[in-house]
């Protein structure tokens, strides 16, 4: 069943990809344009936040974003997320503005619109065999976790959400998560755990 899934869903799910991703820089440029002249004024230079993520496979890809945190600086003690993330950053993270760039790794054919979300490359080695399940897909800019409560859930029940999109992908699924994450930026909810800027690390199953 998972092979006719992916032989049928897979293509078409990539068309709708490259279309959504070209028609949304197209539409979006001038807001790319103002948003990464707000990042260069209050964020500074460079615009972009480039890193290394594991995507299908854990293949290596450079993720784009808008940086939302301003440089390390110990002498301004600014050294904790909490005391580098701007105001601007803030909104730039609580809008998903921030994520506009990564269209960019959609068209590349790195990301889809719709999958588990990538994260840090020195997770890979942290999963169980199920949660490496995870990467059987193109990773996403939103998925089904993210519309279950964002990164106010635990990683467990995030992890158990990206496994469970493995294995009922389909067009329909992925039109219901589009939905619901705009109703979910629009409230602004789950953007960060409870008491933080950022979404805490992951040290493997077991840790707290």
């Amino acid at each position: 069943m998972a092979v006719r899934v992916a032989s049928s869903y897979d293509p078409v799910k990539r068309t709708f990809d490259v279309l959504g991703a070209a028609i949304g820089l197209v539409l979006l440029l001038p807001v790319i344009a103002v948003t990464a002249i707000c990042v260069a004024i209050d964020v500074g230079r460079p615009v972009i936040f480039a890193q290394p993520r594991p995507g299908r496979h854990g293949r290596i890809f450079t993720l784009y974003k808008f940086r939302s945190m301003r440089s390390v600086d110990d002498r301004h003690r600014l050294v904790t997320d909490e005391q580098r993330v701007t105001r601007f950053g803030r909104v730039l993270r609580g809008s998903s503005l921030d994520e506009l760039p990564s269209l960019w790794n959609v068209l590349r054919g790195e990301m889809s619109v719709v999958g588990p979300r990538p994260l840090l490359v020195e997770y890979l080695d942290r999963y169980t065999p199920e949660q490496a399940r995870r990467h059987e897909v193109r990773p996403g800019l939103t998925g089904l976790a993210q519309v279950a409560g964002r990164n106010a859930v635990s990683w467990e029940r995030r992890f158990a959400l990206d496994v469970a999109y493995v294995d009922a992908r389909s067009l329909g699924l992925d039109a219901r998560i589009l939905a619901r994450t705009v109703g979910l930026v629009l409230r602004r909810e789950g953007i960060t755990p409870p008491g933080s800027v950022s979404a805490h690390t992951f040290e493997g199953t077991g840790h707290p």
